[in-house]
């Protein structure tokens, strides 16, 4: 089922969106996670990607950033669920948790309303 978007009125949340997700590229840089010239891809699923990395370059950052400057946000978000299963569960990656507080920042920013 496809996530439902609400036309929000104005207020400072695609602001503290944008800002969240400049820290989120910011943050993938640092760690080396940032690809400077990503593969072209289509997906309909972070788990069809080549790399959650580049899902969350690709996909994600763009669309996230679209929203933002739309004022149009889904009613939730689990982006930091999808980032504890790559960094957090099978295997702890210590460079990740940085990113990944961050993406969990990110949903409850979308998920605040």
């Amino acid at each position: 089922m496809a996530p439902s978007f609400i036309k929000h009125p104005p207020s400072d949340k695609p602001a503290r969106v944008s800002r969240k997700l400049d820290e989120i590229e910011a943050e993938m840089k640092r760690i080396g996670f940032w690809t400077e010239n990503p593969p072209q891809f289509s997906v309909n699923h972070y788990l069809e990607a080549p790399t959650f990395e580049l899902w969350l370059q690709c996909i994600f950052l763009p669309n996230a950033r679209r929203a933002a400057a739309e004022n149009r946000f889904p009613s939730t978000s689990q982006v930091g669920l999808m980032a504890i299963r790559q960094y957090d569960y099978h295997e702890y990656v210590e460079a990740a948790q940085p990113l990944l507080a961050l993406l969990r920042e990110f949903d409850r920013i979308i998920d605040a309303g």
